[in-house]
């Protein structure tokens, strides 16, 4: 299994968002896997092991992002 997913993170299609260069570029990057699981990763250090999240993670996530849970 490990294999597997080490494999299907190398061919990953990663995805930064559009407006990420306004930031100084600290950014992460994402990628949709499979069996509704997520990659995530710093996109200044994409060599390192990224985070594997299932879906439901993810979109809690983002809801919280789009609510402004996190802002400062």
């Amino acid at each position: 299994m490990r294999d597997e997913l080490a494999d299907e993170l190398g061919r990953a299609s990663w995805h930064k968002a559009t407006k990420s260069g306004s930031n100084g570029g600290d950014c992460l990057e994402v990628a949709v896997l499979s069996g509704g699981r997520v990659g995530i990763r710093d996109s200044e250090e994409p060599e390192k092991a990224p985070f594997v999240v299932c879906g439901a993670v993810w979109e809690a996530f983002v809801d919280g992002v789009k609510k402004g849970e996190f802002d400062f």
